[in-house]
């Protein structure tokens, strides 16, 4: 029980101030003029006051409360290295004997494991949410349980008492690891750059030698295994093989001594994306589709379009003079020659065997498609005449032979069963206007000889139909009136998603391929895509996981020839994804977790805020420290002892409250030395005149 003196007072506080001040200048002008009675007078109004103050006694029953300490135990990736298990529980179990040992004192012990989306150790995080749930005043200190490698310190909440660090890990540890200090989001496609990256061996590392073998893979081709020095920065030149997503997986071999190989990979994603696409336009005649396939070309800023057009045919003859005529000699040794592999895309739109590009030029476009080049071919009804490109070295490439038959007729060109599943046509349909595509009105007979027919014109004739040449592709479109979509004749039609689509897949682009797998990743979640022009569906989908555990999927069908569905990670780290011979690999994340990016041991991280505590980071293999008590404010920590501040917080369990002195006693006595004053200065003699 505790007793305390209050004042409740019976008149605002301000105003017995001002009360007080008054009476202080009466005492005051009494003692100037010399009265006998203003020690009674000043005592008369002193105990006025203390009447209107109303001086109590406060009398309180209190129950102590226990002090608490926080034990925060890191129980992250990080944490199963080693021996550091074991010597989290032993200094677990040592805290709770030491805390138990104390007078009334309690341990409150929070565990925290690896944040969420690969956040780190959140062991700020973990003691903020232990603090709000204990009463503040009775926080005596708190001590973490760890590696020291915490990612969110700069989260540290405001301590009442000493924060302390007891560090797991032994000062012989060491780990190698490899770092990417520099790799671009975006590169171009057959252009060489530089990735910059490290092998550094931390710790107490042995003499292992100056160099480390490091294997290097690009999407799911074989890895390629280099010896590199070791804690020197290196300069890797790479070129992107193909556009779109590409993963570069490094890794280093894994170290016998050392803490994880997990930090012993690194996966870099890089955009591969075409500085510009260079076309050939090769143009027989002028005709009405001609400008559609030039502005069409030239309204795509990444496309670099070069035009070889015959504007007036050699067996023209309208009289004018071929000196008034100011036709300047085109480039076509250059073009056709010198610099055919140049082109990304040749297109020979109504062209015609005329003499004017020798045959030994056409012989140069078949080897430029059999090492990798890509023509379309835009057929009108010369392609069946004694001068088509059918008469030319092309043939041998060609996957139709005309029939020499022309059908002008109106038709709604339509998409094929397999090219509702092909790539280059898919959903296509799905962007025709009410009522359907425009309608053509020409379509030039062909034979198929082989290739893929995407799409039909009247009769379910062959209208376009793609093939694969050795390592080039060939389209032919046995039309001439595709232009009719880009004029918007009766709604029109897609023709820039469908050339778009051409130009794509004839460049080889693995999203456009007709057997694709495909994985996009957005956070945990994979999309996993199947694409296939096959009528069977594909088989089970393999997925292998960084630790090695593999999972089957049966990918449902979403549309023709698309299989779809996302199936969430349950780790970061590099997928193998495999299906039906087609391979692919897909990072979640960095290729090794946030946990593993730094292993050692270190308090380097926590030092700020422990200091800023007035706690300590100590070493456990070291021994674990003793437990003392200091004072708020005070160094909290030594050579092997923590300190922790007694709260000495209670609960008031009874208050009673009474007056000190009676209220009418001291109005009474108030009055009597006002009396005694009044008689004491009436009996003094008055001064002499």
């Amino acid at each position: 029980m505790t007793r305390t003196v209050i004042f409740d007072p019976l008149i605002p506080l301000p105003l017995l101030w001002a009360l007080a001040a008054v009476a202080a200048v009466m005492v005051a002008f009494a003692l100037w003029r010399g009265l006998r009675g203003w020690p009674l007078r000043a005592l008369a109004l002193a105990t006025l006051g203390a009447a209107l103050a109303n001086p109590s006694l406060q009398e309180e029953t209190r129950k102590p409360l226990s002090d608490i300490i926080i034990a925060v135990v890191d129980e992250s990736a990080s944490q199963g290295l080693a021996d550091r298990p074991q010597q989290t529980a032993a200094a677990l179990a040592d805290l709770q004997r030491a805390v138990s040992a104390l007078p009334n004192t309690e341990l409150r012990v929070v565990r925290f494991a690896d944040g969420e989306k690969d956040a780190g150790s959140l062991a700020m995080t973990a003691l903020a949410e232990a603090m709000a749930a204990e009463p503040r005043a009775r926080i005596a200190g708190a001590v973490i349980i760890s590696d020291g490698q915490v990612h969110d310190a700069g989260l540290a909440p405001s301590l009442p008492a000493p924060l302390h660090v007891l560090l797991t890990g032994r000062k012989t540890d060491w780990d190698r690891r490899l770092v990417i200090t520099d790799a671009p989001a975006f590169a171009i496609i057959g252009e060489e750059f530089l990735l910059k990256l490290r092998i550094e061996d931390q710790g107490a590392a042995p003499a292992l030698g100056a160099e480390a073998e490091i294997t290097i893979a690009v999407d799911a081709d074989a890895p390629v295994t280099f010896s590199v020095p070791v804690n020197t920065d290196l300069e890797l030149p790479v070129t992107l093989p193909h556009g779109g997503q590409n993963v570069l997986h490094f890794s280093v071999a894994p170290v016998d001594g050392e803490l994880t190989d997990r930090n012993n990979a690194a996966v870099v994603q890089i955009n591969g994306v075409r500085d510009r696409l260079r076309v050939l336009l090769v143009s027989g005649e002028p005709h009405a589709g001609e400008r559609v396939w030039r502005n069409l070309l030239k309204s795509d800023a990444a496309v670099d379009l070069v035009h070889f057009t015959i504007l007036r045919p050699p067996e023209k003859q309208d009289g004018v003079p071929v000196d008034e005529l100011a036709l300047i000699a085109f480039p076509t040794r250059e073009l056709f020659v010198e610099k055919i592999n140049e082109f990304d895309l040749i297109i020979f739109d109504r062209y015609r065997m005329r003499g004017i590009l020798p045959m030994e030029y056409i012989d140069n476009v078949v080897s430029y498609v059999r090492g990798g080049g890509t023509v379309l071919v835009a057929a009108g009804p010369e392609f069946g005449a004694v001068d088509s490109l059918w008469r030319s070295p092309l043939a041998e490439i060609l996957p139709v032979a005309p029939t020499a038959q022309v059908i002008e007729e109106p038709f709604r060109p339509a998409l094929t069963d397999l090219g509702r599943r092909h790539p280059v046509t898919e959903g296509l349909d799905a962007l025709a206007p009410e009522g359907g595509w425009g309608r053509w009105f020409r379509l030039t007979e062909v034979e198929l000889l082989r290739g893929q027919v995407a799409m039909s014109g009247p009769g379910d004739r062959p209208l376009l139909v793609l093939d694969r040449v050795d390592q080039g592709r060939i389209a032919v479109l046995a039309s001439d009136h595709a232009w009719l979509w880009g004029r918007g004749f009766e709604g029109g039609g897609p023709q820039m998603e469908l050339l778009k689509r051409l130009a794509h897949w004839m460049l080889k682009e693995p999203e456009l391929e007709e057997e694709a797998l495909m994985a996009g990743v957005t956070g945990d979640v994979l999309r996993l895509t199947r694409r296939t022009i096959q009528e069977n569906p594909p088989g089970a989908l393999t997925i292998t996981a960084p630790d090695g555990t593999q999972t089957k999927l049966t990918l449902p069908q979403r549309s023709p020839g698309r299989f779809q569905t996302d199936w969430k990670a349950p780790m970061v780290g590099l997928y193998r994804l495999e299906q039906d011979g087609l391979t692919r690999v897909v990072a979640v994340g960095p290729a090794a977790p946030r946990e593993f990016v730094e292993t050692l041991a270190s308090g380097t991280a926590m030092q700020p805020v422990v200091d800023g505590l007035q706690g300590g980071i100590l070493r456990l293999e070291d021994g674990f420290p003793t437990l003392r008590p200091v004072r708020e404010g005070r160094p909290a920590a030594g050579r092997g002892w923590l300190g922790y501040t007694p709260r000495r917080a209670y609960v008031t369990e009874d208050l009673r409250v009474a007056p000190l002195v009676p209220g009418w006693l001291l109005l009474g006595l108030a009055a009597g030395l006002a009396v005694a004053a009044w008689l004491a200065e009436g009996r003094r003699r008055p001064p002499a005149i």
